[in-house]
């Protein structure tokens, strides 16, 4: 198992700084494997304020934590790559953790979990200028569509402008839709059954001057079968939540998998912090799944 080196980090952080920009240029890139799927560890729910699993609110806010779950994942056969915010992807950079791996930056952050402003899932990470300069493989955009919040519209021009941007440099956009409203006790959330699953398919997939290299990351619900039948496009599943029944939540990926929308699986705190605790056996049983 890597052992973590906080202090190290930190020092290397203060000292030379300039590290994190020589370290990305001399990085070997990853490529999509000859199977066309694709297992991506998911890391960036920390940047919005999202630090819970399940009961424990605060199980992701150890970063060294973290990072060593992330090493652990990243060190399993079948895993293609990872997802995460520039804080997370430059300590797994410095690490030597991300060679010969897809690399996908989270780009808007900004709809910090329980905010008043939730919905304004504005950009305030990665930019697709920072992306291809870094060397990255794409970046990935919330897009949460909440009919009676004003925020939505500028959600979905940034979004749209991203996913051109991000096209004419040749690098993929992530793009994970929700039809997403307020509940009775006033929190974000979002609506995870299949007309709603589908009308975000169709609103995501229209986003931007050009689809050709946007991939959706997309729910696991009930009737998945016909949510994917609304798609063209390459579709990686998410992880979502831990539940309480692993088992279900693998057969439910399984499912979904064998339709041919289904490239691969984004998995983060399922895979991270699985209840027993044993992330390698989670991760290799979501890459068997994946890649057979």
């Amino acid at each position: 198992m890597t052992t973590i080196d906080r202090a190290g980090l930190v020092s290397t952080r203060l000292r030379t700084p300039d590290a994190i920009a020589a370290a990305w240029d001399a990085r070997r890139p990853g490529a999509v494997p000859g199977d066309g799927r694709l297992l991506i560890i998911a890391a960036d729910h920390p940047a919005r304020g999202a630090l819970g699993v399940r009961e424990a609110g605060m199980a992701m806010a150890d970063r060294v934590d973290l990072l060593t779950r992330i090493a652990v994942a990243l060190g399993r056969p079948g895993v293609d790559g990872v997802l995460a915010t520039p804080d997370v992807l430059e300590d797994l950079l410095l690490l030597g953790l991300l060679d010969d791996r897809l690399v996908f930056g989270s780009m808007n952050r900004g709809g910090l979990q329980g905010a008043s402003f939730e919905f304004d899932d504005r950009f305030t990470a990665y930019d697709p200028a920072s992306i291809a300069a870094h060397g990255l493989d794409g970046g990935k955009m919330l897009t949460r569509i909440a009919l009676d919040d004003p925020a939505t519209a500028p959600t979905l021009q940034s979004c749209g402008a991203a996913v051109t941007d991000l096209a004419s440099r040749g690098l993929f956009a992530m793009v994970e839709p929700f039809l997403s409203d307020r509940g009775p006790d006033g929190r974000a959330r979002n609506l995870l059954d299949p007309d709603s699953v589908i009308r975000s398919i169709h609103i995501a997939a229209g986003l931007g001057a050009t689809s050709a290299r946007t991939i959706l990351k997309l729910p696991v619900v009930p009737e998945m079968s016909r949510v994917l039948d609304a798609t063209t496009l390459p579709t990686l599943l998410l992880g979502g939540d831990p539940g309480p029944d692993p088992a279900a939540t693998r057969a439910g990926w399984r499912l979904a998998l064998a339709h041919p929308s289904a490239v691969g699986l984004v998995a983060g705190r399922v895979l991270l912090y699985p209840q027993d605790d044993d992330v390698a056996t989670a991760v290799d049983a979501a890459a068997k799944l994946v890649h057979g």
